[in-house]
């Protein structure tokens, strides 16, 4: 069914869009509330929930949870331990495990046999650019803020790992020279900005490989980047989750560095030392 819903996505009538990007991003909704509730969540009218099922060939909305709810009783993902009434009755004990429990079970989500051949093929991609740029505005700067750190433990004197951006204080024209074998990563998040959307359709353009790390099957950069990895960011709280996204830049990190000859953990100790030769790091006085 979601493989339908992508396929047919481009095609759909607006209203129709955004009740199929929340079945694609929140199966679990689907199968759980009803459909009124469902419509309430997505910002749409129930009639425009029933439409989508008869787009699909269903005979009505009651087909396509009961689809949802059958796969969700199948599944062995793992679900909030908690209960709604933590210890001692206090619910903030409540509130704080129910949000790890499920940040832990979306991280956990990626490293799933799909997921996995995802990042796999996004490393062997990072592994033989001579140069990467990291690109990512707002919520998604940090992400490539990481992405590079952790990167330019792999780079050698004739390679570069470069963050640009406005925030990056490093201008757009970095990606100038970028060409044929460079990799542009970007994040994207709905709601979608228009700068990594715009910058990651030109890169692309002057031939320039995207991987790109996003939050939907859905999403405008799925259909730019040569590899695209997709993250949960919900969360159950008010705002949108970035572990997921973080976790994916380490699990990339990691398998680039697999199929790498670079020793990353030797690059990481010496560059701890020549820090530590300049004070950077903190120390306990000496009381002798």
């Amino acid at each position: 069914m979601a493989q339908l819903l992508v396929e047919r996505f481009e095609n759909m009538p607006p209203q129709l869009r955004v009740a199929a990007r929340f079945v694609l991003d929140r199966p679990k909704d689907v199968a759980l509330m009803s459909m009124r509730e469902q419509a309430h969540q997505a910002g749409v009218s129930h009639s425009t929930m029933m439409r989508l099922a008869r787009w699909l060939g269903l005979e009505g909305y009651e087909d396509m949870r009961s689809l949802y709810a059958r796969a969700l009783r199948e599944t062995i993902a793992g679900e909030p331990a908690r209960q709604d009434i933590g210890q001692n009755g206090d619910p903030g004990y409540s509130t704080a495990g129910v949000v790890a429990d499920t940040l832990a079970a979306q991280i956990s989500s990626l490293g799933g046999y799909g997921n996995a051949m995802q990042f796999i093929a996004a490393a062997g991609l990072l592994v033989r650019s001579p140069n990467l740029f990291a690109l990512g505005s707002r919520a998604a700067y940090s992400i490539s803020s990481h992405f590079v750190h952790v990167m330019s433990f792999l780079a050698g004197a004739d390679r570069k790992v470069t963050l640009v951006g406005e925030m990056a204080g490093q201008d757009l024209d970095a990606l100038q020279h970028a060409g044929r074998g460079d990799v542009l990563f970007a994040v994207a998040m709905s709601p979608y900005e228009r700068t990594p959307i715009d910058v990651a359709r030109q890169s692309a353009r002057q031939g320039v490989g995207v991987v790109a790390i996003t939050d939907s099957s859905v999403s405008p950069l799925v259909r730019i980047a040569q590899e695209t990895i997709i993250v949960p960011s919900n969360s159950q709280s008010f705002f949108r989750s970035m572990a997921p996204a973080f976790a994916a830049v380490e699990i990339l990190a990691a398998l680039t560095a697999a199929q790498s000859e670079t020793n990353a953990a030797e690059r990481v100790e010496q560059s701890e030392e020549q820090l530590a030769a300049f004070g950077i790091y903190w120390k306990p006085f000496d009381k002798t």
